[in-house]
């Protein structure tokens, strides 16, 4: 039986309880100061904290991290799993019990980011824990529409307190709410960036859910930890690749443009079959593939995008796509299919102009993506990395662990640009705990770009696309989206 500790004002209560399945020992802690900051939504109620440890011995050593854990955001990035399913009061202890035993597999997971000498991070693998939050809403499971990211959804994923010393948060932390009337329930996952990127922390949710199904992982499904992979030469000589220059773009000054608001779209396999067909309508050379599904559907967006904002604002701006490209089969020898970690590269798609995305058929805006993607080859991937992790980056990583926060650089996040995610390829709806495949998974909280992220679509058929846009264009932006869609299929 696990035991409960509800929160009660400043009270602190610590248990060891013995795990039922194992009868090893794993430490529960409830309390109102703990890591996650307390709700400030009504709605929504933490009423316990328990702080889950593996429940075995884990190695210490301390895991480097590579030059890709470094670079980009250093806070955590939440997301969250959305179940209709009905409560079950055996739902906690059961994702501690099966957390329990992930984390052994998974031990750095349990440990703490610090600062080394040399300025960069490690993990300091002292299986302190993940932090697990009971919650509930007295939202209903309708409230909530189709869970497209805003100040709601925000509530349904822990909240990091920042203030602490960065060596004392959580790596990961979860938080279970209940809907009110017992319609289904929410898993919400924020991690640490430097951790790891989504294509290594979906298999951990999705292996934890294994677990928790009562099932054994295969040993394919044990991650490969050992980052020392990615431990690229250093570089004696200047890069013999051009490289982008990694600047923010000035946003605009206006109230107005500056106001976002996210929406989530469906795009049919058949819409998205009416897009290939637009952008494939003329003759491939012979041995050039046809644009794949990921280039007609960000051209797409992007053509969308630029319609919108030149509608609006009656101007030609310089536009362009900045997204990430997963680097593990891109190197020689490729990563193991099962690194655990950061492998990531930047890419942006070549100078243009939204009145060339316009004008030009879809296939134009499609080769830019296409230019992206192929300049990442690992001639770039070893130049990026040694020159990204430069002394500004160490300056901020050090003013992170001061308290001073995270200098938040986002580069290219202008207001005629887009930032784009894809999650196509990734089986972000396989985490069945055992009460059944989430309905949703998505971004939980909203950003101040113009942002897109694509992701398959839960039913199967298609893809879901999360748009952040300018909020007085959105109407606009949908309407363009389907436009063209519907023209086509007459």
């Amino acid at each position: 039986m696990i035991e409960k500790h509800y929160i009660r004002g400043h009270e602190k209560a610590e248990r060891h309880i013995s795990m039922p399945s194992t009868n090893k020992m794993v430490t529960i802690v409830a309390s109102h100061n703990v890591t996650p900051m307390p709700s400030t939504n009504k709605m929504v109620t933490i009423v316990a904290s328990h702080n889950v440890t593996p429940n075995q011995p884990t190695p210490n050593d301390p895991l480097w991290l590579s030059d890709s854990d470094q670079i980009g955001n250093l806070r955590h990035v939440p997301c969250v799993y959305i179940y209709k399913a009905k409560h079950d009061k055996h739902v906690t202890e059961r994702l501690i019990n099966s957390l329990s035993k992930t984390l052994v597999h998974y031990y750095p997971v349990a440990g703490r980011l610090r600062l080394t000498k040399s300025g960069r991070m490690e993990v300091d693998c002292n299986a302190k824990g993940v932090t697990l939050l009971e919650a509930e809403t007295t939202n209903t499971f309708a409230d909530y529409g189709d869970f497209s990211p805003s100040a709601s959804t925000e509530e349904l994923v822990p909240k990091v307190d920042y203030t602490q010393p960065i060596e004392d948060i959580p790596l990961v932390l979860v938080q279970l709410t209940r809907f009110h009337g017992g319609q289904g329930l929410a898993i919400g996952v924020v991690t640490s960036h430097p951790l790891t990127d989504s294509t290594s922390m979906m298999p951990f949710v999705n292996n934890w859910a294994k677990v928790a199904r009562g099932e054994e992982l295969e040993p394919h499904e044990i991650p490969f930890l050992d980052r020392t992979v990615l431990k690229l030469p250093q570089q004696l000589s200047s890069p013999t690749v051009k490289l982008p220059e990694w600047k923010p773009v000035p946003q605009a000054r206006g109230i107005e443009q500056r106001k976002r608001s996210a929406a989530l779209f469906k795009l049919s396999s058949r819409q998205v079959e009416i897009l290939r067909k637009k952008a494939n309508d003329k003759a491939s050379k012979e041995g050039v593939r046809p644009y794949s599904r990921f280039e007609v559907i960000a051209a797409h967006i992007w053509r969308c995008a630029s319609k919108a904002r030149a509608s609006a604002h009656n101007s030609n701006q310089p536009t362009l796509v900045r997204f990430s490209v997963d680097i593990r089969s891109r190197l020689n020898p490729p990563l193991p299919q099962n690194y655990f970690g950061n492998a990531l590269a930047k890419t942006v798609t070549p100078k243009c102009y939204e009145g060339d995305i316009i004008s030009n058929p879809m296939s134009y805006a499609a080769q830019k993506i296409r230019e992206a993607v192929y300049v990442v080859t690992e001639e770039y991937i070893r130049s990026q990395l040694s020159v990204t992790l430069g002394k500004e980056q160490l300056d901020s990583i050090r003013a992170f662990f001061m308290g001073q926060g995270h200098r938040a650089n986002v580069p290219y996040a202008g207001d005629h640009n887009i930032l784009l995610t894809s999650w196509m390829g990734m089986p972000v709806y396989e985490a069945d705990f055992g009460w059944g495949k989430p309905m949703h998974y998505g971004l939980a909280s909203t950003f101040q770009e113009d942002r897109a992220a694509i992701l398959p679509s839960s039913d199967g058929d298609g893809v879901a696309v999360t748009m952040f846009f300018q909020t007085k264009l959105m109407q606009l932006f949908k309407i363009l989206l389907y436009e063209d869609l519907l023209v086509s299929s007459l």
